[in-house]
């Protein structure tokens, strides 16, 4: 009847009027200052938003708010949330000239979270949505390259079952390099997970997974040891695939503009060749440094350390980039402000306000240092001073000393049993395989961490630089067993008292002390300039 459709053709206006205010493109940010920006956008969308607009190698994007995740996780799905999503969808198609799911020219996207608040790998990632069988064969065509196409759809469906889906372990347990894209699909379906052909669909699952992250118990964990508010939600940026994993030129990694540990200044960070983001910051394969990047890619290493200055000046603050290369050229991901051990903390707030081209001054650096010296962490151990009260240390394996200090503590594999133990009182050192952000209950009790996996910009990394826990990651020459760990320098099983020294990147046995420690001379400057500061 013509009432009824003038009466949908109204909700369908209404819709599309409210969906306005909820989703925002890279090139037409919303007109607010910073602060309401950063909480519209999310850091991660305020971030590619600036780097956008100054001219610098990002994918387009489109940016779902933290309004819209609120109204998501209040309200449910509904049509303006459709509607927000349809209209970010046209303007990406627009920008990069594809379409989802064309059989000739077809755009995959990313779908990834970004809070007010940087919370390190706590909430969820979807990568390559939009693949299908048709998708596959037209990336083959397109780039005469199959053996990508099949990695990449099947990295879509692992991607889908396991952030979308949220499938059992055991059914992707199985799954490896040589699995086709087609037996994976089937097998998923074998166990009760359908992956949707129509690329709009998954991609509206995927942002709904994505909000729905905010409130998962990780997230909310995390939030509870950081004091970060539980109302300010997530935004979810939708942006147009680049791919790492195509070809021989092709790299993705994570790059700081300055050593996270220690605060000198230079690029530094992780990358691996043909792989896409999830791989090195996961902390499950072993990464190589950035440094290998200048000799393998020099014009991207390059281009990134000049990146990596412009942005430091822009932002008066050490940051870090996530980074991709496609056939050679350089794409941007993702900026901020990078997360950093006490020491580099002092070290950087000092070298900036010492730097005349930096507007930073004394007052703002020693506010950038409050924190670290209200908690007391302003000793910088001498590596080599490690001794326990027995001799010589025995070091029963090593690896690459990620966040600085040492702790001691018994040994603990499993998560429940580091909360068990330090809720009796216990000290506790946890030895991982890796981490991920399921571990967090865990590595929030843990007086320091060790594990096999992972490079400098792994989580567990990340998450202990921002903690202050010593840590050592990529120890690939220890082993886990059933009930401890296994190096070159011995056996010890879970119990045993250690030590982690994340400063030397050892663990040992029996409870060390550090026979020498300092206070860093930029924390003595700090101090200085604080006494010099206050009113007289």
């Amino acid at each position: 009847m013509p009432g009824d459709r003038s009466a949908g053709n109204r909700t369908v206006r209404r819709a599309v009027d409210a969906a306005r205010d909820l989703a925002y493109s890279l090139d037409a940010p919303p007109a607010v200052d910073d602060a309401e920006g950063r909480r519209l956008l999310g850091g991660k969308g305020k971030g590619l938003a600036e780097m956008f607009a100054a001219g610098l190698p990002v994918p387009p994007a489109f940016i779902l708010t933290t309004d819209a995740c609120r109204r998501h996780l209040e309200q449910g799905w509904d049509e303006v949330l459709d509607a927000a999503v349809r209209d970010g969808i046209d303007a990406l198609e627009r920008a990069a000239g594809r379409r989802l799911g064309d059989a000739v020219h077809p755009l995959l996207v990313s779908v990834r979270s970004g809070a007010e608040v940087s919370m390190p790998g706590m909430m969820d990632t979807v990568l390559d949505v939009g693949m299908n069988a048709l998708v596959e064969n037209a990336l083959a065509a397109a780039t005469g390259d199959p053996a990508f196409a099949a990695d990449t759809r099947c990295r879509a469906l692992r991607s889908y079952a396991e952030i979308v889906a949220d499938a059992p372990a055991d059914l992707l347990d199985a799954v490896t390099s040589e699995t086709s894209p087609d037996a994976l699909q089937q097998r998923l379906a074998g166990g009760g997970v359908v992956v949707p052909e129509d690329p709009v669909e998954q991609l509206v699952a995927a942002v709904r997974a994505v909000f729905a992250s905010w409130s998962s118990p990780r997230a909310q964990r995390y939030r509870e040891v950081e004091g970060i508010d539980d109302r300010l939600g997530t935004a979810a940026i939708v942006q147009v695939m680049v791919f790492g994993n195509l070809g021989e030129q092709s790299a993705t990694g994570v790059a700081f503009s300055r050593d996270p540990a220690t605060g000198e200044r230079g690029l530094m960070g992780d990358y691996l060749p043909r792989a896409q983001g999830e791989d090195v910051v996961r902390g499950a394969r072993d990464t190589l440094p950035l440094s290998e990047m200048a000799t393998a890619m020099p014009e991207q290493h390059a281009e990134l350390e000049r990146i990596a200055d412009r942005l430091e000046r822009a932002t008066t603050d050490m940051v870090d980039l996530e980074f991709t290369v496609e056939s050679g050229r350089l794409w941007l991901l993702q900026t901020r402000r990078a997360k950093r051990s006490s020491q580099a903390a002092f070290r950087v707030a000092v070298e900036m306000a010492e730097d005349e081209s930096f507007p930073v001054d004394r007052a703002e650096a020693v506010a950038r240092c409050v924190r670290y010296l209200d908690d007391g962490s302003t000793t910088v151990a001498a590596s080599e001073a490690a001794v326990t009260d027995t001799g010589s240390p025995v070091v029963i394996a090593s690896g690459m000393p990620a966040s600085p200090g040492s702790a001691t503590g018994v040994l603990c594999l499993d998560l429940d049993d580091a909360v068990e133990r330090e809720a009796a009182g216990e000290s506790v050192i946890l030895v991982r395989g890796e981490t991920s952000p399921a571990d967090i209950h865990g590595m929030a009790v843990a007086a320091g961490l060790f594990t096999l996996l992972g490079g400098l910009v792994s989580h567990a990394a990340v998450v202990a630089r921002d903690w202050g826990l010593p840590a050592v990651v990529g120890a690939s020459d220890a082993e886990i067993t059933d009930d401890g760990l296994v190096g070159p320098g011995g056996r010890v099983a879970t119990g045993t008292v250690v030590t982690v020294d994340g400063t030397a990147g050892t663990l040992t046995v029996g409870e060390a002390a550090i026979a020498a420690t300092s206070e860093a001379p930029e924390v003595a400057t700090i101090r200085e300039w604080a006494r010099s500061l206050r009113p007289s």
